[in-house]
């Protein structure tokens, strides 16, 4: 069967949308690190929708790990579909907003040619939470490896060019990820040139963002039914669900009429990301480790048992009380929203995928409304039921006994943490010596309390009881 490429754009169904500007009139006015599967189903698809009335906006993608989405890409020019799944209902949309990938470690000079281009307005990254951390491999701009050492080369060859900078858009789930990049480049900056630092720190925009969209992994039976769909194999394509948002804090300099795409530009985008961080990624980290531990494989299944949703809404009633909602939020909306986001059967959400990763992601979406919580001398049992789960789940085992990896940054401190410890009050107070619990939370008696509680409750009766039971009391 031949690819998806712009020599068999003509053959595609009529019902497949297709873009309507010339790709060869466009300009890269957008470089985008880390082109994984949630920036091509939510920026680029943006975009996408920018280019047909503006061609500057075009996306030079770049990898800064492995070739695999530049081979799946590339021999089909760029393009790719976007399978949108609801219910029964599917839509396909071909994307033709990205360029070019490129892969940094081959050649990590070109990169920063790109970075360095007169075209280059926007860089944008989704580079995970551990993507923020610095190397220590990385010891100069002259040989960037971190996704901050590569924006500070790029701008430190503007710079010398004369070239005004572009601005910096993190796209990841971190509270305030703007300033967070900032630190992360002007640090990078300051090793080689205290000046380029400064230059940067007066002139760069790092506006914060929040981004929304629920994109599950692509997997071989998504690209063979696609396949057969459109008469055409897609190795690139991605799915996802209707919902797309981006809030991004406005900031100065040429960019695109993002509004009219329906991003929505703001003053504050930390009250938009403290509901999205606690409300959905809170829940999909509470229900990726209990559910897993369960044999759940999908979110769906798990919001279908009545116990499981009671436990989602439980989780959310402390959480929202931690939140102050921005004009235009209305939280029982959100969440009467988000449950149905969660129940949509057609995108299969693997409880898994969600899992990875999941002590960079335990502070911001569990850790922080239970800080909040205890301070106000309130309860935190379905907050803390999550973070026991995610404390079991470093076993590496289901409550069956299957065996898995644990795919986490932390995963061999947790497992030498662990292991000499049978009873869950000592796994608290090991697990609790992480640099990732704050001494607020470490020293606080309730806390490791009702931990250790939950934690013993996971390991007498599984997560299907402690769940049942907690959806009874």
């Amino acid at each position: 069967m031949p690819r998806l490429s712009e020599a068999t754009l003509d053959s595609l169904p009529a019902d497949v949308v297709r873009f309507g500007y010339d790709r060869r009139r466009t300009q890269a006015g957008v470089v985008h690190l880390g082109i994984g599967a949630f920036h091509r189903a939510h920026q680029a698809a943006i975009f996408d929708s920018l280019l047909e009335g503006d061609p500057r906006w075009a996306v030079r993608g770049a990898s800064l790990r492995s070739p695999g989405v530049r081979d799946q890409m590339m021999p089909q020019d760029g393009l790719y579909a976007l399978v949108v799944r609801e219910g029964d209902a599917e839509q396909v949309r071909v994307i033709g907003a990205v360029r070019d990938v490129l892969v940094a470690p081959e050649d990590p000079a070109a990169l920063v040619e790109v970075l360095a281009a007169p075209e280059t307005r926007i860089v944008t990254l989704t580079v995970t939470e551990k993507g923020y951390r610095p190397d220590p491999g990385e010891t100069g701009l002259a040989a960037p490896r971190t996704a901050a050492g590569f924006i500070a080369a790029g701008l430190a060859r503007r710079r010398e060019r004369g070239l005004a900078p572009f601005a910096a858009l993190s796209c990841d789930n971190l509270p305030d990820n703007g300033a967070h990049l900032r630190a992360a480049v002007l640090a990078a900056a300051e090793r080689d040139d205290p000046a380029l630092r400064d230059w940067i720190a007066d002139r760069v925009a790092f506006p914060k963002t929040m981004v929304d969209r629920i994109v599950p992994a692509t997997d071989p039976a998504d690209v063979d039914a696609l396949a057969r769909r459109i008469g055409l194999v897609d190795e690139a394509m991605v799915k996802a669900e209707p919902f797309l948002q981006w809030v991004i804090e406005d900031f100065p300099g040429e960019r695109p009429d993002f509004e009219s795409a329906g991003v929505q530009m703001t003053a504050d985008v930390a009250p938009w990301e403290d509901a999205k961080l606690r409300l959905l990624n809170g829940a999909h980290s509470a229900i990726a480790y209990l559910g897993g531990l369960a044999g759940i494989s999908f979110v769906d299944d798990f919001v279908a048992d009545p116990a499981g949703r009671a436990y989602v809404e439980a989780l959310w009633d402390e959480a929202q009380e931690t939140l102050s909602p921005p004009p235009g939020l209305d939280p029982l909306a959100y969440r009467a929203a988000l449950m149905r986001r969660f129940a949509n059967a057609a995108l299969q959400h693997r409880t898994r995928q969600i899992a990875m990763d999941g002590s960079q992601k335990l502070p911001q979406r569990l850790l922080a409304p239970i800080a909040e919580r205890l301070k106000r001398g309130l309860p935190v049992e379905a907050l803390a039921l999550a973070v026991a789960g995610w404390i079991r789940w470093q076993s590496g085992r289901t409550d069956e006994g299957e065996a898995f990896t644990v795919d986490d940054p932390l995963a061999g401190e947790t497992t030498k943490l662990l292991a000499p410890h049978g009873d869950p009050a000592a796994q608290v107070r090991a697990i609790l010596t992480l640099e990732i619990f704050p001494p607020a939370l470490r020293e606080n008696s309730r806390f490791v309390d009702v931990v250790t509680r939950q934690l013993t409750r996971l390991a007498k009766s599984g997560a299907r009881q402690a769940i049942l039971q907690f959806a009874r009391d």
